[in-house]
């Protein structure tokens, strides 16, 4: 007995540790393209120079259950002259780590920040929201969603953020209003020189 318990223990112990490799090795983290645009909540008129950012969010996988929740990687964008945006697909390898939603986050200097369109319903809405082709931006569409049993359905324009201006005090202060996790300015250099930017014309404006 003494001969086989420490064999026994030692194949459990193997077992354990590369469960989370062994029911993972074929993972491939996949998003499609995103693509939107990004418009005055009053004007409708293009917001040029707003910051778009998508980040990829992942779970980590030990045996069969998802335990650790973190951020795969993020990508940002300044919008164009005809306030769209586009994120190209996004493939990532990696058998320690299962696909979760991408959110998004869109700012500029002098408007209230945004993760996209309100009364949608939750992050996995949204993202099917952005699934789209720069054709289909602004036409009407439809977005399913299966969760808890039930389906969730949507109808109207895609690809549509509407930004509204930060006009009092309060609005201006609390414009940045989103979570970036463990990314820093390293990671999205746009987003925090436009957080920068709206701290600063604060200051000037001796506001804060």
């Amino acid at each position: 007995m003494k001969k086989v318990f420490p064999t026994i223990l030692t194949t459990f112990i193997l077992v354990i540790v590369f469960m989370p490799i062994s029911n993972a090795s074929s993972e491939v983290y996949t998003k499609p393209e995103f693509h939107g645009r990004v418009i005055d909540a009053e004007t409708k008129q293009p917001i040029e120079g707003a910051v778009a950012v998508v980040i990829y969010h992942r779970t980590a996988i030990f045996g069969f259950v998802d335990v650790i929740h973190g951020i795969a990687d993020a990508v940002e964008t300044l919008i164009d002259k005809k306030g769209e945006f586009s994120f190209p697909a996004y493939n990532y390898s990696n058998p320690l780590w299962r696909e979760d939603i991408a959110s998004f986050i869109f700012f500029k200097p002098g408007y209230m920040s945004s993760q996209g369109p309100s009364g949608i319903g939750g992050l996995s809405m949204i993202e099917k929201y952005f699934s789209i082709s720069e054709s289909e931006i602004g036409k009407v569409g439809e977005i399913k969603l299966y969760k808890f049993h039930t389906w969730y359905t949507w109808t109207g324009p895609l690809g549509i953020v509407e930004l509204k201006k930060a006009k009092s005090y309060e609005e201006r202060r609390k414009a940045p209003n989103f979570f970036t996790g463990s990314l820093e300015s390293k990671d999205l250099p746009l987003l925090y020189k436009a957080i920068d930017e709206a701290e600063n014309n604060l200051k000037k404006e001796g506001i804060r």
